[in-house]
């Protein structure tokens, strides 16, 4: 993940920082996607963050098991493992990063049955980079 820009979760977020987080907070981002994808990751890396891309759950899933993150960026309706399955298993292994569900179908029904799993946050879809900007600062800052 770190390091050499082409990580196995898909596109690397290298563009030039306009303002810095401190510290440097390490995201990843699945969205099955492309052109959503790589234009969060840009948005969320020019904006101090160190950013990686799924484009699928399992991917995500790999990235979260060798990887240290400190927020997670979701959609739900991705493939190989939905949103909610990847929350799951990272619950599951008690991971405590916490979650943006970021997605046009708020799997709602999911979260009244297992509370556990609900995320930090969440934004429907269309969703504007302010907006996304604005929630992951938010969730960050309760999560620090």
């Amino acid at each position: 993940m770190k390091g050499n820009g082409n990580s196995q979760t898909g596109e690397r977020a290298n563009a030039p920082l306009k303002a810095r987080t401190d510290p440097l907070c390490r995201i990843l981002v699945v969205e099955d996607n492309i052109s959503l994808r790589r234009l969060n990751t840009q948005m969320l890396s020019r904006s101090g963050y160190e950013v990686d891309g799924a484009a699928d759950g399992s991917v995500a899933w790999q990235a979260l098991s060798t990887g240290s993150y400190d927020l997670l960026i979701t959609a739900h309706d991705i493939p190989k493992l939905t949103g909610v399955e990847l929350v799951r298993k990272a619950r599951a292994a008690r991971m405590a990063l916490p979650v943006v569900m970021a997605t046009g179908t708020l799997p709602k029904e999911e979260f009244i049955r297992q509370p556990w799993l609900q995320p930090a946050a969440m934004l429907p879809k269309p969703y504007t980079a302010e907006e996304m900007l604005r929630t992951v600062k938010k969730v960050l800052h309760l999560a620090g």
